[in-house]
């Protein structure tokens, strides 16, 4: 995870004032990133800012690294299955979450799924400014530790509830 928030950036252009805003996994490159740029802000959203803000569920998977030995495909189509039970919330625009799912690179979940399991950090900067949804099941909100709680928020809730997000971003950003 650290190694890939370092090559992701080397895209972020630091000679002017920046803010870095991370969705799930991103969320998650930016608490690393934090650590290295010092940007003005760190907003995560849908996501976790170390591994004790995992439930239990990952943990298991990295005790029993079943998705070693699965192919990306296999990954990819379980996901695809998983998805809707896991976030409902993907029913409420079915054919962008469709795309999205089957857009992703086999290849990069495989690795992706790896590199969160396998995340070492366990603390964070406590500067970093949390987003999350009371209504999250890929991250529920209890093992998460957030400054604004949406409700009705999912997981995807980037997609769900934007213009809501749009203002609270906007608002953490002028404070």
């Amino acid at each position: 995870m650290t190694a890939y928030a370092h090559e992701l950036a080397k895209q972020i252009d630091t000679t002017k004032n920046y803010s870095i805003i991370g969705v799930s996994l991103g969320g998650m490159l930016a608490t690393e990133m934090a650590d290295f740029l010092h940007p003005e802000k760190v907003i995560v959203i849908s996501s976790a800012k170390n591994r004790k803000e995992f439930p239990g569920r990952y943990r298991f998977q990295k005790a029993i690294p079943v998705h070693r030995l699965v192919p990306g495909f296999v990954i990819k189509i379980g996901t695809r299955i998983l998805q809707p039970i896991v976030e409902p919330d993907r029913n409420k625009d079915k054919e962008t979450f469709k795309s999205m799912l089957k857009s992703k690179n086999s290849v990069f979940l495989k690795r992706t799924t790896t590199m969160i399991l396998t995340w070492k950090r366990t603390s964070n900067n406590k500067s970093i400014m949390h987003i999350h949804g009371d209504a999250d099941k890929t991250l529920p909100p209890r093992f998460v530790h957030f400054d604004y709680l949406v409700e009705d928020g999912s997981h995807m809730m980037v997609l769900t509830r934007g213009d809501l997000i749009s203002q609270l971003i906007n608002q953490i950003l002028k404070e």
